[in-house]
């Protein structure tokens, strides 16, 4: 099968969950023997912090503009079986277009669906959904489930909805030595959003101040300059995803937060989550509708509202916090690696055809 995707960035993992999660569905649809090709706009904020460039088993196709790019583009889709346009794309709206009026299956791929239904109720338009909606995708895909499937149709006309969660790559995630320069007795990796920050400051921020005697790590992009730093929190600005394992690896345990607009539709495990999962660090994570049918709390995972849970999570005994670790890993390498997402993928092209 062949598999074209008009989407945000692959190349750069700086400031973005998507390159993540592309770079492991990708390289597991090439592994099934499906050929690949990614079509990214050329921009300079992840030009500069660009951690991939060549990928080996799959195209990654780099341009400076629609113009420059639209007959290639055009010839990709004219010849490939499926073709995909995910939020974000700073070429949604003509990719689309494109898409629509072509042979091929016509999904659309949605990976913030909570900030698509915010921005909408708020303006009652969204940059990369075309026009008249995704009533003319033949599948759309959502990385929210829950209610925001619903409003998907709802909203905008999608016909065939179906959840694809994020996931995890085996190859890349997994336990590996710790690293003095990761070392920490809660860590927390995400970039910086406004609407998480409640959530930082109660359940990472409060109890670093509960706790001043142990570490505190942070790691991502875009913090302001008036953020709250304690004295015992560090921070990293980027951890780029080669060292996640290893981030992940150095924490006693680790801090999993959820922007308040997907957490209010539940059923929103986010890719870091099964990454630090995968590499056998026990996880804190707020509360959210659905949490429990990815992993089970109390066994795989440590479930916080309050500043005092994410302080007693911390002083488990560390035989205890290892047992949530390994049940966690062996959760995520049961059914949520790449290799299941991918399936969940074409099982859900050939169901809409």
């Amino acid at each position: 099968m062949r598999l074209v995707i008009f989407g945000l960035t692959v190349s750069s993992s700086w400031g973005n969950g998507h390159a993540t999660l592309w770079r492991g569905l990708c390289n597991a649809l090439a592994r099934q023997g499906h050929d690949v090709t990614f079509f990214e706009r050329d921009v300079s904020y992840y030009a500069n912090h660009r951690d991939l460039l060549w990928p080996k088993s799959y195209k990654l196709v780099l341009y400076p503009s629609w113009t420059e790019v639209n007959s290639l583009a055009k010839s990709a889709v004219s010849e490939s079986d499926v073709a995909v346009v995910t939020s974000y794309c700073p070429d949604a709206q003509p990719a689309s277009t494109l898409v629509l009026h072509s042979k091929a299956m016509k999904v659309f791929y949605d990976l913030d669906t909570a900030v698509t239904l915010q921005n909408f109720r708020r303006g009652g338009a969204v940059e990369y959904i075309p026009a008249a909606g995704l009533a003319d995708f033949d599948l759309v895909l959502s990385y929210v489930g829950g209610q925001a499937l619903k409003e998907l149709q709802d909203l905008f006309g999608a016909k065939r909805v179906a959840p694809l969660y994020g996931s995890v790559d085996p190859d890349v995630h997994k336990p590996v030595a710790p690293s003095s320069h990761y070392h920490s007795d809660l860590s927390y990796l995400g970039t910086y959003a406004a609407d998480r920050q409640s959530a930082v400051q109660t359940l990472f921020l409060d109890p670093a101040q509960r706790l001043p005697k142990r570490k505190f790590l942070l790691g991502g992009a875009q913090y302001p300059d008036d953020f709250p730093w304690n004295e015992n929190v560090w921070f990293v600005e980027h951890v780029p995803p080669p060292e996640h394992p290893a981030f992940y690896s150095s924490s006693k345990a680790t801090l999993n937060v959820t922007r308040s607009a997907m957490a209010s539709f539940g059923y929103c495990p986010s890719g870091r989550l099964f990454e630090a999962a995968a590499c056998g660090t026990p996880v804190v994570s707020d509360s959210w509708e659905g949490l429990d049918k990815f992993f089970e709390p109390g066994r795989e995972i440590l479930v916080a509202s309050s500043a005092d849970d994410v302080v007693n999570a911390i002083e488990l005994g560390d035989e205890e916090l290892r047992r949530v670790g390994k049940a966690a890993r062996e959760k995520v390498f049961s059914a949520h690696t790449a290799d299941h997402r991918s399936r969940e993928f074409l099982q859900l092209v050939e169901g809409a055809v």
